[in-house]
């Protein structure tokens, strides 16, 4: 490492990650919910204490019909937990189901036409953060979107048997080194672990990630001086929910900016995703601030753009909007971006979801690997940058 350079880390994890698993029923319960009642109200919370049960709870208010423990179950053995010797089986794990419906005087507050105020309001008070950076294609920090693709990537070699005996759980941590001007200059550390089956050894695991996982992703951002450390504990052979115990939105740093990036922070508001309606402003308003932060560093008239968007239960006009370009905007002040941003962006709740269709089963998929740099979600559109440009 070079006198002057420094350095920032993220970290990803894989769909056998405890965390992950919670994250993923509560998700897979509202694309349940969804494809039934696209207007249900949902915030279903997942807890995994070990290997034998689970407990789903929340509320849910819908005119459709949900079983939670299909929902679980198969969720389950989607992520590979079939094997009793893995410390969690679909076949023998309890799920209990703790469900309530809303409150009515938070729905009172949502729905339209009820309450103090006509339009459909937030679903809480909150404050969401939006962020966009020139660091990786996708205008995303680099550190984060390369611990999501090495994580995805240990999922791929796990599921196509390329790495025959890997187990469900996985973690990903990637540092990467800054030179002086700020900018990226390769990979200085990885930490890869990884769940495996019993009787493998070390050495074999290390070649193997090397090869088929870290290579293939990184190899070009690697040097002879980058650091691995691999299975560092020299074992794991128990992870998952029997390893350590999962909750629903413990990993919203993974799921937004992994922190940002070496000189720019990226703000989180504290609300997590999964699980939550779009009528959540946690949810759906961070999405529209990760929209609009796009498109302003997309529209070139900043190098970096974090926009932050603030809600009050039961009112749809948003209480604050900012704009933040740490200094690297371009011909235009950060006010005039923010007026630029109410004048031409969905802004209320409804607005949000009605932009992005955001009433139809969509979360699950968003769930593991990170909600935003994948083109495949309405709020990564490039669709406003002519508009912002004029």
């Amino acid at each position: 490492m070079g006198v002057e350079s420094r350095l920032f880390s993220s970290e990803s994890v894989t769909v056998g990650h405890p965390d992950k698993v919670a994250d993923r029923i509560s998700d897979a319960v509202l694309d349940d919910v969804l494809s039934q009642d696209p207007n249900s109200r949902v915030a279903c919370e997942t807890f995994c204490p070990g290997g034998s049960a689970i407990f789903v709870g929340g509320e849910i208010t819908t005119s459709g019909w949900v079983d939670i423990e299909r929902i679980a179950k198969d969720l389950i053995r989607e992520t590979g937990y079939t094997n009793p010797d893995y410390g969690l089986d679909y076949r023998t794990v309890t799920v209990s189901n703790l469900v309530k419906p809303q409150v009515p005087e938070i729905a009172q507050g949502v729905n339209e036409g009820e309450g103090l105020h006509k339009e459909q309001g937030a679903g809480d008070q909150g404050h969401m953060f939006g962020f966009a950076i020139k660091e990786a294609d996708e205008y995303m920090p680099l550190p984060i979107m390369l611990a999501h693709k090495l994580a995805h990537r240990l999922e791929t070699v796990r599921n196509d048997g390329t790495i025959s005996y890997l187990r469900p759980d996985g973690k990903i941590q990637v540092t990467v080194e800054y030179g002086a001007n700020g900018k990226p200059v390769g990979v200085h550390t990885i930490v890869v672990s990884t769940q495996h089956n019993k009787g493998v050894e070390h050495g074999q695991i290390v070649a193997d990630v090397k090869e088929h996982v870290i290579l293939p992703i990184a190899g070009n951002l690697v040097s002879d001086s980058t650091s691995y450390h691999i299975n560092p504990t020299g074992s794991f052979v128990i992870g998952g929910p029997a390893g350590d115990a999962g909750l629903t939105g413990r990993k919203i740093i993974v799921d937004t900016y992994g922190g940002g990036s070496l000189l720019y922070r990226a703000g989180h508001g504290g609300g997590a995703f999964s699980g939550k309606d779009p009528s959540k402003v946690d949810r759906s308003a961070a999405y529209a601030a990760r929209y609009i932060a796009k498109n302003i560093i997309a529209a070139d008239l900043a190098d970096v753009c974090e926009v932050q968007l603030a809600y009050a239960i039961g009112v749809a006009e948003p209480v604050s909007v900012m704009v933040n370009t740490f200094g690297t905007g371009k011909g235009i002040t950060e006010g005039q971006l923010a007026k630029k941003v109410r004048d031409n962006f969905p802004l209320k709740p409804a607005d949000i979801i009605s932009h992005f269709d955001l009433k139809r089963p969509i979360y699950l998929a968003a769930a593991v690997y990170g909600h935003f740099g994948r083109s495949e979600f309405p709020w990564e559109k490039l669709d406003k940058v002519d508009v912002l440009q004029k």
